[in-house]
Formats: C-alpha cells, structure tokens, sequence
C-alpha cells in the first residue's frame, strides 16, 4: 500500500480541496481497499459497503478543505467518517427492523465470493489484521466492540462491566497506537 512517488496523502488532500479530480483519483486508490475491506467487516454486508464507501469518499472529496493534519492521519481520517457512515447505515437497519440480528461473518460465503480488486482487499484485510493483533488484547476488544460491532462507548463498558472512563481510555490509547502502527505500515 506504498504512495507512488508524488502520492502524499496530505498534499493530495489539499489538491482534492481545490477540485483536482485526478489528485482525487490517486487518494481513492490509496485508500479505497483499506475502507472497502472496514466497510465490509462492519456491515457484514458486501452491497452496502459498496454503497457507503461511494457515500464515504463523496463525503471526502466535500470535505477535503476541513481536513486538519493536527486531528489524525488522512488514513485516521479515512477510517473515522467510513466508521461513522456504517454506524449511521447499522443504526438505521436496527430502527428499521426493531431489532438488529447480525449478518453473516466475513469468513462466510457471502465474502469470499471472487471480487476484481481481491488482492487489494486482501493486503488491506491483512494489514488492518495484523495491526490489531500488535494492540494488547484489551484494546483491541473496545476497539472491534466499537469499529466491528457498532457499539457506542456507553455499550462497550456495560457488555465489559467496566468503568465508562476505563473504555474511553483503552479506545484512545489504542486509537493512538493505531495511528503510530498505521503510519510505519504506509511509510
């Protein structure tokens, strides 16, 4: 998942800001696969990942022009508003149907279907895999509960019957972590 030469997030962001649609094209395959591959985990739901990493990166190009450097990585930004928009999409399937009964797993036969950008998906399924798995195991659990699951905070600590202060904690140590393990795997 190397930038190209000429590819730096940051400086593609800026162009994006000011409508450089092929500055656009370049982040969308830097970071598509990354947020296709979360979207899917989230969802459980290959149709609406589709949809809503469209929505995302729509989002993005809108929004471009608010992105701030000092508040997270372009991948951290990547990851927090295609985050949000699967939370949003999960909440409103559970309104919809009172009830939420969970999809099938990514390991089901739905995922593994043949997709054209495979290889994409999978080397971002692995580094997003391997990443967590060097977070300890505490949290690496809030951050699936809330990224994986849909979970608010408040949910997190009354599944964990944990301290609320104790979950934001381990959410933003390990968002951190995140950032610090993200950034030597794009370098």
């Amino acid at each position: 998942m190397a930038a190209e030469s000429g590819d730096d997030p940051i400086r593609l962001i800026r162009q994006i800001a000011d409508g450089n649609r092929d500055a656009f094209q370049r982040f969308y395959d830097l970071f598509a696969s990354l947020a296709f591959t979360l979207a899917v985990r989230i969802l459980r739901d290959r149709v609406a990942a589709e949809d809503l990493l469209q929505e995302a990166f729509f989002q993005l190009w809108n929004q471009a022009a608010s992105y701030s450097q000092e508040r997270g990585s372009p991948e951290a930004w990547v990851i927090t508003i295609i985050r949000s928009r699967a939370i949003d999409k999960l909440r409103s399937i559970r309104r919809r149907e009172k009830s939420f009964v969970p999809m099938e797993r990514p390991g089901g036969k739905e995922y593994d279907r043949k997709v054209e950008s495979g290889a994409e998906e999978s080397e971002a399924r692995l580094t997003v895999n391997s990443v967590l798995a060097q977070l300890p195991e505490a949290q690496r659990q809030v951050l699936e509960m809330a990224y994986f699951e849909g979970l608010t905070q408040s949910e997190i600590a009354e599944r964990l019957k944990e301290p609320l202060g104790t979950v934001k904690t381990r959410i933003r140590t390990a968002l951190t972590r995140l950032r610090e393990l993200f950034g030597a795997k794009m370098a």
